[in-house]
């Protein structure tokens, strides 16, 4: 079977355990998630099968995507995504893949689209300290300076400046798995994942395991 799926993050919530404490966990709709084509190592170099999540009307479906899920047999996705599998792994078009490839206590990845923060200064963006907010100081939120003297006379790449902050592909890892309804297609993790509500993550078996 394969070690992802393609799932939506439907919200967080908290549970409470045995011993009367409650944990912030996050739901997940995980699948299904159909197979709209099969990689093989002979003809692709590798071994692998494209999942496809989510209903998506044709009218939004250009030419070239039409053409692949008319040759597969398979109603437009909103979302694709290959995954690795075995050699001889079963799986072929049209299979569909579900939540119960997880199990209770399962440690995942969750990987998203981080939420968007727009324009954001270097306090905001990087936590700089700042300068002193007493009266008359006229440095309170400012970066500081920038650069040397007239060697180098530039602005190095990479340096901490005020712009963009959000919409990054994040992973977060080593996240448990509290439950599984596999007749909803639902995974309840402990902690937060990337991404606002609503929207689409990869959830995968983790490969690096705390110890």
């Amino acid at each position: 079977m394969v070690d992802g799926l393609i799932g939506k993050k439907l919200g967080m919530t908290r549970l409470f355990t045995g011993d009367g404490r409650w944990i912030d966990v996050t739901v997940l709709e995980a699948g299904p998630c159909t197979v709209v084509q099969r990689k093989t190592k002979d003809r692709d170099g590798y071994d692998a099968v494209q999942l496809g999540f989510g209903e998506l009307k044709e009218t939004r479906c250009n030419k070239p995507l039409k053409g692949h899920f008319s040759k597969a047999g398979i109603a437009p996705k909103k979302k694709l995504q290959e995954v690795r599998v075995a050699k001889d792994s079963a799986l072929k078009t049209g299979d569909e893949v579900k939540a119960d490839i997880f199990t209770t206590g399962d440690r995942v990845d969750v990987c998203g689209v981080s939420k968007g923060k727009g324009f954001q200064g270097v306090i905001k963006r990087y936590h700089f300290g700042g300068g002193p907010a007493g009266h008359g100081s006229m440095f309170h939120r400012a970066p500081g300076s920038i650069g040397q003297r007239q060697t180098p006379a530039k602005v190095y790449r990479g340096k901490k400046m005020p712009g963009r902050m959000g919409t990054d592909r994040t992973t977060i890892r080593n996240l448990e798995i509290v439950n599984v309804d596999a007749e909803r297609n639902l995974i309840i993790v402990r902690g937060c994942v990337p991404g606002a509500t609503g929207g689409l993550v990869t959830v995968s078996k983790t490969t690096k395991r705390k110890a």
